[in-house]
């Protein structure tokens, strides 16, 4: 047998332990209809039965590094607590599938285009989770510690200025040493569930519930212990979408005063985090289209540039703001198709 039917032979016996999934769940009569994915390998399939059901099918393949179990443990403990994440309905962890109550579309993004005038309200809705969970136990989970955190955003230089303008190890060394430092204080603070992709294409507005509960969560399998501002900036400055210019002062201000925060030092963990996690996301997103030919994700970068420059005027990381700006090419139009040129052209293992 080649290669090429090796690879058959991989698909269909997924397809065929798909569908014997889906027929033991008592699905087997339903309709698929694909929905969209996500930057990992799992994807996503809608499935309708004749009586008007519906569900969604998560087909997550092992043998491409995917592991349904992180999901099953977050999906349940959110649920637990009074949040809305999909109920989990059947699940084959072996085999990497899981059927998920289907929360519907009504995702914030899609709201927000043709209703900006809820902004407030949804946003509000989002910082209640936040709320919510800061009140919660939380569930045994690794830490977001200063020395997770700092390699991560070392990814800009690894990724984004390596595609530009080629290998800075100095910097790079340089810039990690400084920002980890600058995080470390943060450490003592990492209690809070984090979901880290929290943002207006993972959320749901579920009006029809009650107090957090309006808000559906997806996409918090990758949930870890982490400070109380990182979801807030995560939701806030989104790396898809621009927010009115005062939500998010108002937001910040809203979390304060129902939290309890000092406004000063969470205002300096906000800034560092922001500044983390959007040097992360910099690094991801060059890395989404040189490795694996995800070319619009290029897109988004402008915007994530935007909230890096924020957060880096911000006195707290006075000691990283010139070495990142120096050594960090800007994205301009140029530097854009330059990314773009060299989209999928890491080589392949």
């Amino acid at each position: 047998m080649g290669p090429q039917d090796a690879g058959f032979h991989t698909m269909t016996s997924r397809a065929d332990a798909m569908h014997r999934f889906i027929q033991g769940a008592g699905w087997g009569a339903a309709t698929r209809a694909s929905l969209a994915g996500d930057a990992s390998n799992r994807r996503y399939d809608r499935l309708n039965q004749p009586d008007g059901r519906h569900a969604v099918l998560m087909d997550a393949p092992p043998q491409k590094g995917e592991d349904v179990r992180p999901f099953v443990q977050i999906a349940d403990y959110l649920c637990n607590i009074g949040l809305s994440a999909p109920q989990i309905l059947a699940r084959d962890e072996e085999n990497g599938f899981l059927l998920l109550e289907d929360l519907g579309d009504s995702l914030f993004a899609r709201v927000l285009n043709t209703q900006p005038d809820l902004e407030n309200r949804l946003y509000t809705g989002a910082v209640d989770v936040l709320l919510h969970l800061n009140q919660a136990p939380p569930p045994s989970l690794p830490e977001y510690d200063s020395a997770t955190m700092g390699p991560l955003s070392a990814l800009a230089f690894e990724w984004y200025l390596d595609a530009l303008s080629g290998p800075n190890p100095t910097a790079k060394a340089t810039f990690l040493s400084a920002f980890t430092d600058l995080l470390a204080p943060l450490d003592p603070h990492a209690k809070v569930l984090i979901q880290r992709d929290y943002h207006a294409e993972n959320l749901l507005w579920l009006p029809e519930r009650q107090g957090a509960a309006q808000v559906g969560l997806l996409d918090f399998q990758d949930a870890v212990l982490g400070h109380p501002a990182y979801d807030l900036v995560s939701v806030m400055q989104d790396a898809r979408r621009d927010l009115a210019p005062d939500t998010a002062p108002n937001m910040i201000r809203y979390f304060l005063d129902q939290s309890g925060h000092s406004a000063e030092t969470f205002d300096t963990a906000y800034a560092l985090l922001g500044a983390q996690r959007n040097l992360r996301i910099l690094g991801v997103f060059a890395r989404l289209c040189i490795r694996d030919g995800k070319a619009h994700y290029v897109d988004l970068i402008p915007r994530v540039w935007g909230h890096i420059q924020s957060n880096l005027s911000h006195p707290a990381l006075a000691p990283i703001a010139t070495l990142v700006t120096d050594t960090l090419p800007p994205p301009t139009a140029e530097n854009l198709d330059i990314l773009r040129s060299k989209c999928a052209t890491y080589p392949k293992p």
